[in-house]
């Protein structure tokens, strides 16, 4: 006969091998999931956002994000404003823990007329799968709301933060 124990060993095996084999990662959810399950999460000034990982920080705060601005200088045609003019200007690279995030953002006059992110975050194949799928939501938030107040992306919070840091000191070197 089959000694009890090893019959217990035996099947406890089988069903953690079973376990590891049906293993999914993070990352192999995520791609199974699609651009199209991204929630974008209502955050006001100075409120934070609660992100993947459970982290939360305030947004547009000047420390506590994890993440540090380096001023970048005014692109060509950045420096003067004639009324009406078009100008375009780089925000400062913000460091995060995934990557760096810096926007350009072209102003006609008062009005915020384009976006751009010049960095995201892609030093792996999430972080780039991230900052792909968040790029556009971010760039629309920026326009509509024609201020660095944007709603952060759920998934993306380190990047979101980052993003409104750049956008904002790129508004006020524009003047807006």
């Amino acid at each position: 006969m089959f000694p009890k124990r090893a019959a217990i060993a035996l099947s406890l095996t089988a069903l953690a091998l079973v376990l590891l084999v049906s293993f999914r990662t993070p990352t192999d959810v995520g791609a199974e999931q699609g651009a199209g399950d991204t929630a974008v999460v209502a955050s006001n000034q100075g409120t934070g956002v609660a992100g993947a990982g459970g982290d939360t920080s305030t947004l547009g705060s000047s420390g506590g994000t994890g993440s540090a601005a380096t001023p970048a200088p005014a692109s060509a045609g950045g420096g003067t404003d004639s009324g009406g003019a078009t100008k375009t200007i780089d925000g400062p690279t913000v460091e995060t823990r995934y990557g760096p995030v810096q926007v350009e953002i072209t102003v006609s006059g008062s009005q915020l007329t384009n976006v751009v992110a010049l960095q995201l975050p892609d030093g792996d194949r999430h972080s780039a799968q991230i900052s792909s799928r968040v790029e556009d939501m971010l760039a629309s938030e920026a326009l509509q709301a024609q201020s660095g107040s944007i709603d952060g992306v759920s998934g993306a919070t380190y990047t979101s933060e980052a993003y409104a840091q750049s956008l904002q000191a790129a508004l006020d070197a524009a003047g807006l």
